[in-house]
């Protein structure tokens, strides 16, 4: 017992130092991957006392076995999130270096930063339903570098992307993990999630929007460009720079078909894509010399990649599935379970705890802890009430998709979107706390209301 406290003593500890970072001068990389190697060897020298308090371990010859094996399962299930997200990574900053994004800065013309908030507002929220939330900020944070010079009035507009990356991707079944998750376990239906998230979704995202727009005034400054004749010449030509961003931008959204038609994971389809945009500008500046291919082949975009935040985020990861196997993110589900008892209830709550631990452990220990309910049991229990809301398309599972997909904007480490836009632009986790937590905060609830209401109409 006391090593399984002694697991979420670390784990808060952790956390406190990842919130502190500045202040404590120690990267929160540092931090995060301390924390889950520190969270794991207590877990595998303990063993044999935290284990048994859950109902595990049947098929492991001991429990440090079982340790062992589950530290494996959750490395694979990390990795594939790892890579996708440095393919995703790799892909965007090889479009940058072509300077594709052009394609679309060019087309921002505005300088008033309330005109500016919308646009990257609405061109995230429906960007993130297409690809997922992870790929979209990587995405429109890059884009942000190009349109705005102020670091912190970019990081504004990075909580902006934030949250409207995990509001549109809430409503998609391909825009979250948490929320494919579920379409994969048959508890969501295409049709029914967008039918139904969808406005509480908006809602989530205009509520920040309208807020936002009654502070922030007048314009702001676009980064300038220093060009010389014999400094800098224009690195690609208009072909090269539009087919590679049309195959840049093809490859993210062929992701979700590529799943969807192999049903292999999501880190297949991007590294496919990568596979092929690295043929494609090998063989593109293959007649150019050394000095003049190498910054635009992914070997030179490859260095490019900020490491410190895939290793952020591979130990914030690890730490919080070393809760999930020694039983206390299912400890915390049964807590809410008897102390609410109410869908609505139970959902919100989920939600805000998903902005402090991982919301994938989170849901799926939801789907472990509230079966699927199939017609016919539902119609050999009279019809209850209670077990109606665990149908296919059941309100707890639809808001169970919003509030796990939003709920984590309320903290910059509470999503991968946050911890993407966090490690790209270096985000104060005080700072996000300060600006945009509460703002987070009102459009959640006024999403998770707009969904109960309508559910109470309906």
């Amino acid at each position: 017992m006391y090593a399984y406290m002694l697991m979420a003593v670390i784990f808060v500890l952790g956390y406190l130092c990842i919130a502190f970072e500045h202040p404590l001068k120690i990267d929160k990389a540092a931090s995060a991957l301390l924390t889950a190697m520190l969270a794991w060897t207590v877990l595998v020298l303990s063993a044999d006392s935290i284990l048994p308090l859950i109902e595990a371990g049947a098929h492991a010859t001991n429990n440090t076995d079982l340790v062992v094996g589950e530290l494996r399962h959750h490395l694979g299930e990390i990795s594939e999130i790892l890579f996708f997200l440095m393919g995703a990574m790799t892909i965007v900053e090889l479009i940058d270096a072509h300077e594709g994004f052009k394609v679309i800065t060019d087309r921002i013309r505005t300088s008033k930063r309330v005109q500016l908030l919308w646009t990257i507002g609405f061109i995230t929220f429906f960007l993130s339903a297409a690809l997922d939330n992870l790929t979209t900020t990587i995405v429109m944070v890059s884009l942000l570098r190009k349109l705005v010079k102020e670091q912190h009035e970019r990081w504004f507009y990075a909580g902006i992307v934030v949250i409207a990356a995990n509001a549109g991707g809430a409503w998609s079944p391909i825009g979250d993990v948490t929320t494919t998750m579920l379409w994969i376990g048959n508890q969501i239906t295409t049709s029914g999630i967008v039918a139904q998230l969808f406005l509480p979704s908006l809602v989530c995202l205009l509520v920040p929007l309208i807020f936002l727009s009654l502070t922030m005034k007048g314009e702001f400054e676009r980064p300038t460009v220093k060009l010389t004749k014999e400094e800098r010449r224009d690195p690609t030509t208009p072909f090269e720079r539009n087919l590679v961003f049309i195959l840049g931008i093809g490859a993210l959204v062929f992701v979700p078909v590529f799943k969807t038609v192999t049903h292999l994971p999501p880190y297949m389809g991007i590294l496919l894509g990568l596979g092929v945009l690295w043929v494609v500008t090998e063989v593109l500046h293959r007649g150019k010399n050394a000095e003049d291919k190498h910054p635009l082949s992914v070997v030179g975009v490859l260095r490019r990649i900020d490491i410190t935040s895939v290793l952020f985020f591979l130990g914030i990861l690890l730490a919080v599935s070393s809760l999930a196997t020694a039983g206390h993110l299912t400890q915390v589900a049964s807590a809410l379970k008897d102390s609410l008892g109410n869908v609505y209830a139970i959902n919100i709550a989920i939600g805000l705890l998903s902005s402090v631990v991982d919301n994938v452990p989170l849901v799926a220990g939801a789907m472990k802890m509230y079966p699927l309910i199939s017609p016919e049991a539902l119609a050999a229990a009279g019809g209850d009430g209670w077990l109606g809301n665990f149908v296919v398309d059941g309100a707890f599972w639809e808001l169970l998709a919003y509030c796990a997909g939003t709920g984590g904007s309320c903290l910059i480490i509470g999503s991968a979107a946050g911890v993407a836009a966090m490690g790209m632009e270096k985000i104060n986790f005080i700072w996000y706390l300060k600006k945009i937590s509460l703002l987070a905060l009102l459009g959640y609830l006024a999403g998770a209301a707009t969904y109960i209401g309508l559910a109470i109409l309906a």
